[in-house]
């Protein structure tokens, strides 16, 4: 089964065409990650999958669902700096942020999340930081306490956008780790500019240039490695969009 379908999608900001015609499928449990030049579209993909975003044209369906409906399945991870570092929020508060839905307050939260919660922070290595202000945190472990958030309501489809951007080695390998140990459980969307190291990790990558085009790791060229976005390899057209057969 299909954990997304993007049927024919275009967008443009106002006059400013961002994508056109991109057709992609994404089988449930696979591990995809999304490259291409900044300005190319990869966060604009991210938010039509989200529902944040409405396509001009096309359709997109996840989990057989609209977009805004399938919410409550997509675990989604911001760059750290992109998150309000100064609202006022420790760790464990902003971790349990991750299933608003099933919480009517912080105060009263159910013993099941708690624990889970609870032991995310743990496998995170941020029990030390449990009740630290999120805004004091170093980069790397913010973004290891957006994972836990991401992950707190078990979702079935995880979003990331740059996860390990500009973060401590330590935390960029945790967070690799603990998306190993989900590879085939959860579908997981990964954008990133560190083609090297995904292309180690992932089952295909979507190069994201306007359209979008698809490509087993195998099939990466070095040019890609240097931000050369170009035609499909093996002779494919430059047209030839990321539907996987």
């Amino acid at each position: 089964m299909n954990a997304i379908e993007v049927e024919d999608v275009t967008f443009s900001y106002e006059e400013t065409p961002i994508l056109r015609s991109v057709s992609l499928d994404v089988v449930q449990g696979e591990f995809i990650g999304i490259i291409g030049p900044n300005g190319g579209g990869k966060t604009t993909l991210l938010k039509l999958l989200m529902g944040f975003l409405s396509p001009s044209k096309g359709s997109i369906r996840i989990l057989r669902e609209t977009t805004e409906t399938a919410r409550l399945h997509i675990g989604y991870v911001p760059q750290a700096h992109r998150f309000d570092r100064e609202f006022p929020i420790t760790v464990l508060e902003l971790v349990l942020m991750g299933a608003l839905s099933k919480i009517k307050s912080l105060r009263k939260v159910p013993e099941e999340l708690q624990a889970r919660a609870e032991k995310l922070i743990e496998r995170l290595g941020l029990k030390l930081h449990r009740e630290k202000a999120f805004g004091t945190l170093s980069g790397g472990l913010a973004q290891r306490a957006l994972l836990a958030r991401a992950l707190l309501a078990d979702p079935k489809i995880l979003f990331l956008d740059e996860p390990t951007a500009n973060i401590d080695p330590p935390s960029a390998g945790l967070i690799f780790e603990i998306l190993e140990e989900m590879k085939g459980k959860k579908t997981i969307l990964l954008v990133t500019h560190d083609l090297k190291t995904v292309i180690e990790r992932v089952d295909r990558v979507i190069c994201v240039e306007g359209t979008a085009s698809s490509f087993l790791p195998k099939e990466m060229c070095e040019h890609f490695a240097f931000g050369l976005y170009h035609a499909p390899l093996l002779g494919l057209p430059p047209n030839h969009f990321g539907k996987k057969n």
